[in-house]
């Protein structure tokens, strides 16, 4: 079973910063390729994609946060990866639930075929005041 944790967030003036993180851990698994994401969802309004980083390191942004916001990872453990999503010059635009996904493929051990789990975090809320 996949589990994810979220933290930080918070309230920050425009042109602040925030640093979110998220840990997927995978206790009973040997190991766990994750590839792992942040959406946000704004009042009255849809969740949707902001970054995500494979397990490779590879990066991707929405147009609207490319050279503001920067997601990396550390991966700890071969089940337990944490990725951050480091967020500067925000815009009151910014302010919205944001929420952790990962797409799992873990292991119960080497040479087992791997299993997939989505699993989406609890939130974490951003607001940013003008």
């Amino acid at each position: 079973q996949v589990q994810l944790v979220e933290s930080g967030g918070g309230s920050v003036q425009a042109g602040g910063s925030l640093r979110l993180s998220c840990t997927a851990s995978a206790p009973g698994y040997a190991y766990c390729r994750n590839d792992m994401f942040y959406y946000r969802q704004a009042p009255g309004k849809e969740r949707e994609f902001v970054s995500g980083i494979d397990s490779d390191g590879s990066t991707n942004y929405a147009d609207s946060v490319k050279g503001r916001f920067t997601i990396s990872q550390d991966n700890a453990k071969d089940t337990v990866n944490t990725v951050y999503l480091q967020m500067n010059s925000l815009k009151p635009e910014d302010t919205a639930m944001y929420y952790c996904k990962t797409d799992s493929y873990c292991s119960s051990g080497w040479g087992q075929a791997p299993e997939y789990a989505e699993v989406w975090g609890q939130g974490t809320l951003v607001t940013v005041s003008s």
